[in-house]
């Protein structure tokens, strides 16, 4: 086990790209969740790539994940975290999250940020609040782009 990693119980916590189980995490993603629907998988190995990812595995299985995209100095977005459903209701993802928070590669960051439809919860727990400030925000959304990539 590497410094970064934690256990709960039967759970272990890893930043360790090399334990990820890149098929079930895509098929997830892009079967299941509704933010990521038919992402393609070669756009998904790019967006591991230039992520620092951390899963959650229960006796070798991986049951949760996320990734944060961040110039690691500055500024970090938490992305695409989901615990499968039969592993839910356990306190898997606040934890997989809070130890995302404090890990040392990301600390002394000024601002990290997410997107959730149904998550709110969860991650005011941690300390995340609406934005104070919306209307500084814009983004371009390409609502279709997955789409569109897997009927090329």
């Amino acid at each position: 086990m590497t410094p970064s990693e934690f256990t709960r119980g039967e759970f272990l916590f890893s930043p360790d790209k090399s334990k990820l189980d890149i098929g079930l995490i895509h098929r997830f993603l892009s079967e299941e969740a509704y933010w990521s629907l038919g992402i393609p998988l070669e756009t998904f190995r790019r967006a591991i790539a230039h992520s620092t990812c951390f899963g959650v595995y229960h006796r070798e299985e991986q049951v949760g994940f996320c990734r944060v995209i961040s110039d690691l100095a500055t500024y970090a977005h938490l992305a695409d975290v989901f615990v499968l459903p039969e592993y839910r209701g356990r306190g898997l993802a606040i934890w997989m999250v809070g130890l995302v928070l404090e890990h040392p590669d990301l600390q002394g960051l000024r601002r990290w940020t997410l997107g959730t439809m149904d998550a709110h919860g969860l991650y005011h727990k941690l300390g995340f609040t609406p934005l104070s400030n919306p209307e500084r925000w814009m983004s371009i959304y390409f609502s279709d782009v997955y789409r569109i990539a897997g009927a090329s």
